[in-house]
């Protein structure tokens, strides 16, 4: 055998173990399931038949039988109806992984996926979405756009039902399952689109006569706008839909979307600008009225401020609920700053502008953009501006007070920023800087890589390198070593810390592979992960909480996780971008620092982590 051969081996599961299949559907479920099954056949297995022929139920059976049973292994599936190429992608990455990404991430993500990926996309022929002239609401725009160029990455096989269409026909080595003219059972009868009347006529009203969304039936949210979109008076019955805020909390995300998308519409205030922000976290599947209402909420503060405030109070209602957002620049790096009193926010722009924030309204106090210095002490003690600002990139920021901080520099350098002539504080943190300068330049893996920040009683920086060690230094009090100990296998990515009111000061860590480990500073850390993912860990925050001391992780697949240190339960916070830096108060407000700029979440502790 040469280098570089891959052998493929066939399993040919037993049909016996999987769910049972009606007599005449026998037949082709052996044949999908042979298909699903085989490592060197055709990557791409049409579903066909008439409408009430069991297509559907086919790929659901296959899919069921596949439920924890080692072999044979379904990595998304994404059923099509109403979707359109954009609202297909976020689904698909959210199935693998990736969390909600553009068409050509999408495929550049899973051009680089080292996993053999096995598709299941039912409905394909009902695909598409918005009005009826553009391409969008064509399914074989899905196909031109995103299915073909998926299928030609020869690590990913699909299974698509197509109806009785001619889509994905004429993409050469193809299996065919086909259920021919149809029978009882299947994916119910015709296809006919209710009239837009019919529809409105059964949305129930409130008592002042508006129109009860959240008591409507699922199948007149699902298909109202679309309906609309066809009807003789079409401006008018969209015009109306879009400018209720209950549709736009109930109605079909993924039909609002295709529909916004078309800027022929007339829009009420900034909803396309609002819509835009929230629809990829939007279009999953969120039952909870009050979360749909949080999300749109997060998207509307500081963007639509009418449709803000319509739907705080129902968005109060879910355990988040954003408080104020500031979207003039983007943050790169985020702390609290340290100290009783009012609590105050210290925060970087990728161009070095360093600001301060007030916790509980954003509002900004200037700050170090205009008087701050990174650099060391003079020999006679006073502060020198050896590097300006404007010259330094942060990515990490911890903070000594409110007038001074150590900064991770893009470069990998820690530097010190004194804001006022503060030799003490210049003192403590260039003892840091020169620490761990020095030690890089002795050896690689001691090149920090992340530093963090924490403690109540007093500050401290933790700072973590590439050999996978954290090191935890008190701003408070002089330190001529850190407290260190190697935690991980891999570069430390993100740290944060937290003292406890019994007195306990817990350091967290996150490695390049994953892991987010938990160490005790007066012990040894703990000997597994407390979790562990696929995806890299972007930034950490930690705060004791009277419900008990709580970690925020961000993951670069978009998650926000929150976990309860003590019980060990995790709550994962639906976010609507990825988080690059964080900061928790005690009493849990999360601020979360991105692309756009800096948001508030006020978390309910009290029932976070219920079920």
């Amino acid at each position: 055998m040469t280098a570089g051969t891959t052998v493929t081996t066939t399993v040919t599961p037993d049909m016996a173990a999987w769910p049972p299949l009606d007599g005449d559907k026998r037949a082709p479920g052996r044949k999908l399931l042979d298909w699903a099954a085989a490592g060197d056949g055709p990557r791409l297995c049409l579903v066909r038949g008439a409408e009430g022929s069991g297509k559907s139920a086919l790929l659901a059976w296959l899919l069921a039988g596949t439920v924890g049973r080692p072999g044979l292994t379904v990595h998304a599936t994404v059923p099509s109806e109403g979707l359109t190429t954009e609202s297909f992608a976020w689904e698909l990455g959210r199935q693998l992984g990736y969390g909600p990404l553009s068409p050509d991430r999408l495929l550049d993500q899973v051009g680089t996926d080292e996993r053999p990926l096995l598709l299941l996309v039912p409905d394909l022929h009902r695909a598409g979405a918005g009005p009826a002239d553009l391409p969008s609401a064509a399914p074989e725009t899905l196909v031109a756009e995103l299915l073909e160029p998926l299928l030609a990455i020869p690590h990913l096989r699909a299974a698509v039902e197509v109806g009785g269409s001619e889509l994905l026909a004429g993409d050469g080595d193809v299996e065919v399952v086909d259920l021919g003219e149809g029978g009882e059972g299947g994916e119910g009868g015709g296809s006919s689109q209710p009239a837009y009347s019919d529809l409105v006529a059964a949305v129930p009203r409130t008592a002042d006569g508006r129109p009860d969304w959240a008591q409507a039936p699922d199948t007149v949210r699902r298909h109202v706008l679309d309906a609309a979109l066809h009807t003789d008076d079409q401006g008018a019955a969209v015009r109306g839909l879009l400018a209720d805020p209950g549709f736009l909390v109930h109605g079909s995300a993924t039909a609002l979307t295709a529909t916004l998308a078309d800027q022929r519409i007339p829009v009420p205030g900034r909803l396309r600008e609002v819509w835009r922000r929230a629809a990829p976290e939007l279009t999953a599947y969120h039952a909870d009225s009050a979360e749909r209402a949080a999300l749109l909420h997060a998207a509307a503060v500081d963007t639509d401020p009418d449709l803000a405030e319509y739907l705080r109070p129902l968005a109060r209602q879910h355990w988040w609920s954003t408080v104020w957002a500031r979207r003039d620049v983007p943050m790169s790096a985020l702390a609290l700053v340290p100290g009783g009193g009012e609590r105050k926010l210290l925060a970087a722009d990728p161009t070095g502008r360093v600001r301060t924030y007030d916790v509980g309204s954003g509002a900004s106090d200037g700050g170090a953009s205009d008087v701050g210095t990174v650099g060391g002490s003079a020999s006679d003690g006073t502060a020198s501006a050896i590097v300006r600002p404007a010259s330094v990139r942060p990515r990490s920021i911890a903070p000594r007070d409110a007038r001074s901080a150590l900064l991770l520099d893009r470069s990998d350098a820690l530097l010190p920023l004194v804001t006022e002539d503060d030799p003490t504080a210049a003192f403590a943190l260039e003892r840091i800087a020169e620490h761990h300068g020095s030690a890089a330049l002795a050896e690689e893996e001691s090149l920090v890589t992340a530093l963090g920040s924490g403690g109540t009683q007093w500050p401290y920086a933790v700072v973590g390198d590439r050999g996978g060690t954290v090191h935890v230094w008190s701003l408070g009090e002089y330190q001529d070593v850190p407290r260190s100990w190697r935690v991980h296998e891999q570069p430390v990515t993100a740290v944060t810390c937290v003292d406890t009111t019994d007195g306990l000061t817990l350091t967290f860590s996150a490695g390049a592979d994953g892991s987010v480990r938990l160490w005790e500073t007066s012990a040894e850390p703990m000997p597994v992960p407390v979790q562990q993912r696929r995806y890299r860990t972007t930034a950490l925050a930690a705060a004791d909480t009277p419900a008990g001391p709580v970690l925020a992780v961000a993951w670069s697949d978009g998650e926000v996780h929150l976990w309860h240190v003590f019980s060990g339960r995790v709550r994962m916070l639906p976010w609507l971008r990825g988080g690059d830096a964080l900061a928790l108060t005690p009493q849990g407000l999360l601020v979360i620092a991105d692309s756009e700029g800096l948001t508030a979440v006020r978390l309910r502790l009290d029932v976070l982590w219920e079920q």
